[in-house]
């Protein structure tokens, strides 16, 4: 797109910032986010102060506190700083609706027609400042063409290339000096040093004038390509170390040499090869209220509200193809307290018939108090819908004996409103359901899956080997003489019994590549036996792990 403008901005102390807000009051004091690299601990932000004394990033915690005694650490949070970083993209949308994330301390902005709205670039820029010295965060900005330049010049411009020591050089020093290389942390022999900070020295402010990339890249390191560390210590090696020593290599042998992803990055940067500003989309917000005239506390009347806040609610679904899987139901008491419950639904519906009822078993639990004026209704997760629904087992099985006039269509909805209501009294994860398991062991040849998060098992339930019993629980010992051969006799949860009918054996042999100790290192003989009275069980032989060489009994037949 001709024309095109992009502002990139960088935080670089964005964690540390982060915490020095919310510690606005105390006394200024060096401050660094603690990160685990590699198994040690590493700076991974510093604030203003802790960079006075000396520290960088990817240093060691125990070197960066014998240089500053009075370090306040404090553990990273990725989620949190996540969060804060969509706070910004919020606030960035003042300058144009085009925002995205760089993860983890950055955003790009498409200025293309919206700069004149700021009295042009330097307004925008001089308004980003304003806002972020405001906000207590350190922001780096910069405008370019192409998405690619303007990360690169926000990161990059002004400071400097670095240096790299090959294990020639290494192997030039003093033996003190190549030891201590070789300990250094993230140093390898014949590889390039840890790279420095690229934002030392940045400037905070960059505006490349339009058309005018190849000036604006070439003198910036290769870091600002965007490259994996390891190519950018591959292309210093070879002397080139800054991005106008690459755009005179022959692309072939570019590309053969340090991959295609290069030349992609290079191509992004100097706008040849197209790279979008994608924002993220606005989450889906389903949600109504009704704020009444005067407060209610009795449960006829917080039905008929619930009526009416159940209609438009739908219709706001039914409009984006959503429909609710959990919904919370508040009511705002005239005491300024809130109560509220939630529900969960075995699928996605939009239909008030089928959230009505889920709600109505959880209304005793909202405490009125002193009255209730206002009540809000609101969609915690949502799924796709449509019209014509994919038909699984249970809808091919209930149409078939449906024509059979068997059961009565709607059995499947019935089901799943059935979930439902047991999950709205019980939890939604003690309602289960059995689904059949890749495993020839019979206690795990069915695995137990949450009702409301699940589909029945799409086809017949697979036939087992063998005869299996109705009733299934762990190995209990048998008073048995420990011989292969089954006894005629034992004793059973302090019964004796005689053995009338046998069949068998049925040799199963261990999953080894499981950790089971009861399983991992022998096979089972298994019997299906009658004794006298009637009682069928299911004993076998242990030939390894921890049930070895003894008889158990595993089920009961009838």
């Amino acid at each position: 797109m001709a024309g095109r403008r992009i502002l990139s901005l960088w935080f670089p102390r964005l964690a540390a910032d982060r915490v020095v807000r919310r510690r606005a009051d105390a006394v200024p004091m060096p401050l660094a986010i603690v990160g685990e690299r590699n198994g040690a601990q590493v700076l991974v932000s510093l604030s203003a102060e802790a960079e006075a004394q000396g520290l960088s990033l990817g240093q060691p915690l125990r070197d960066a506190t014998a240089i500053c005694p009075s370090l306040l650490t404090i553990p990273s949070d990725p989620l949190a700083e996540a969060r804060f970083l969509l706070t910004l993209r919020r606030w960035a949308g003042r300058f144009s609706p085009w925002v995205a994330e760089e993860p983890p301390a950055g955003l790009m902005i498409d200025l293309t027609g919206a700069a004149h709205l700021y009295g042009g670039e330097e307004g925008v820029l001089a308004q980003v400042a304003e806002d972020c010295e405001g906000l207590g965060l350190t922001v780096r900005a910069a405008i370019a063409d192409t998405p690619g330049a303007a990360w690169g010049l926000a990161r990059y411009a002004g400071g400097g290339v670095g240096t790299v020591r090959s294990g020639d050089a290494i192997d030039q020093e003093a033996r003190a000096t190549r030891s201590r290389a070789a300990k250094r942390r993230g140093w390898e022999r014949g590889g390039g040093a840890p790279s420095p900070v690229a934002a030392r020295g940045a400037e905070a402010a960059v505006i490349s004038p339009p058309g005018r990339l190849h000036e604006a890249l070439s003198g910036l390191p290769l870091a600002a390509l965007r490259l994996d560390g390891d190519v950018v210590d591959r292309l210093m090696r070879l002397g080139l170390r800054r991005v106008g020593d690459i755009m005179g290599i022959p692309r072939a042998a570019l590309a053969r040499r340090f991959g295609m992803d290069t030349l992609r990055r290079l191509d992004q940067a100097m706008g040849m090869e197209p790279e979008p500003v994608s924002p993220a989309r606005p989450p889906m917000h389903f949600a109504v209220r009704l704020t009444l005239p005067d407060p209610i506390g009795l449960r006829s009347d917080v039905e008929a509200a619930l009526d009416r806040l159940l209609p438009p609610f739908c219709d706001k679904l039914r409009a984006k193809g959503r429909g609710v899987r959990r919904v919370l139901f508040q009511g705002f008491r005239a005491d300024g307290g809130v109560a509220s419950v939630e529900v969960g639904l075995a699928r996605a519906a939009d239909s008030p018939d089928r959230i009505r009822p889920l709600l109505h078993l959880k209304l005793d639990q909202i405490d009125a108090g002193f009255g209730i004026d206002c009540l809000r209704l609101e969609a915690l997760a949502t799924e796709a819908v449509s019209a014509l629904q994919h038909r699984g087992q249970l809808e091919v099985t209930e149409q078939a004996l449906a024509n059979a006039g068997r059961v009565p269509v709607g059995s499947a909805q019935a089901l799943e409103d059935l979930i439902g209501r047991l999950g709205a009294r019980l939890g939604t994860e003690a309602v289960l359901r059995l689904h059949p398991a890749d495993s020839h062991v019979p206690a795990k040849s069915a695995k137990l899956l949450m009702a409301a998060w699940s589909q029945p098992h799409d086809g017949p339930w697979p036939a087992p080997p063998g005869p299996r019993p109705l009733v299934m629980f762990r190995p209990e010992p048998v008073d048995a003489p420990e011989t292969r051969d089954l006894p005629a006799r034992f004793r059973w949860r302090r019964r004796a019994f005689t053995v009338r009918m046998a069949s068998g054996p049925e040799r199963l042999q261990p999953e080894w590549w499981f950790a089971d100790p009861d399983w991992r290192s022998g096979a089972r003989d298994y019997w299906r036996v009658e004794v006298e009275g009637g009682e069928r069980l299911w004993l076998f032989y242990g030939q390894g792990g921890a049930v070895s060489d003894q008889w158990y009994c595993e089920g009961i037949f009838s």
